[in-house]
């Protein structure tokens, strides 16, 4: 039986389930109503749960796609603000050298933070929603979204990427130490 305080929230695959360690599968057919059903309930649910981004493993689908939606909130009080975008079948073809270490939470990690180095900046590939080709350049937290979606296609999460142990804390402490002082828990 369902809590009532989780009557809103979406099902999302936490740490441990074997769909967040496959390979999603390439999406043959955009506009099949699959992919777009797929599309709109991974809309609703990282709205739901409040993330920037979300990709299709996390609501227990192994597919190719992935939605960012930056936007400030109290997970991300200083993210850049962005429409909510599908990345079907996401490549990046070239990654600075410059790398940089920034905080990363996760849905399918809750209550954990991670001190995550990820390329500052990507250029990219990726088919829209309408299954037209799109290029684009990614710097910063939306390269840094990105980046930790494309992870969950092939399989990883940001605890992947964590050059130490030392870099993984509670959420509860990054609120305390390193939180922007006008984010409140």
């Amino acid at each position: 039986m369902q809590s009532t305080s989780n009557v809103n929230k979406p099902d999302i695959a936490q740490l441990g389930h074997s769909v967040l360690r496959q390979e999603a599968q390439v999406v043959d057919d955009i506009l099949s109503h699959e992919c777009q059903n797929l599309i709109d309930e991974m809309m609703d649910a990282v709205n739901q749960a409040g993330g920037v981004g979300i990709a299709a493993p996390q609501i227990y689908r192994s597919m190719r796609v992935f939605i960012m939606c930056s936007k400030p909130s109290i997970r991300y009080p200083n993210a850049p603000l962005m429409p909510p975008t599908a990345i079907i079948n996401p490549e990046i073809v070239s990654a600075s050298k410059e790398m940089e270490k920034g905080w990363e939470g996760c849905l399918s990690v809750p209550s954990m933070r991670g001190f995550v180095p990820r390329h500052k900046e990507i250029a990219v590939t990726y088919y829209d929603r309408q299954g037209h080709k799109q290029q684009a350049t990614y710097t910063d937290f939306v390269a840094r979204i990105f980046q930790h979606e494309l992870d969950h296609l092939d399989g990883l999460t940001f605890i992947d990427r964590l050059e130490s142990p030392i870099d993984l804390i509670s959420e509860s402490h990054w609120y305390q130490e390193f939180a922007p002082k006008d984010s409140k828990m």
